[in-house]
């Protein structure tokens, strides 16, 4: 199944770091995919307060 993620680097306290991974382990995900899904949580949470976020065109973010 292809996906059109894209992976990225991520520096984190020490401290932030193991609460995070502690948490993906008791909802039984993997770290990356508990960062993944407070990430969409925080976009979803926000859009709802202050409305969509406008993306750029494909065009415009490669300039």
């Amino acid at each position: 199944m292809a996906t059109n993620k894209i992976q990225t680097g991520l520096r984190l306290h020490e401290a932030t770091y193991e609460k995070a991974r502690i948490l993906s382990t008791r909802e039984q995900r993997s770290l990356n995919n508990f960062i993944e899904y407070i990430v969409q949580r925080y976009i979803e949470d926000y859009e709802n307060k202050n409305g969509p976020i406008q993306l750029p065109e494909q065009n415009e973010a490669t300039v």
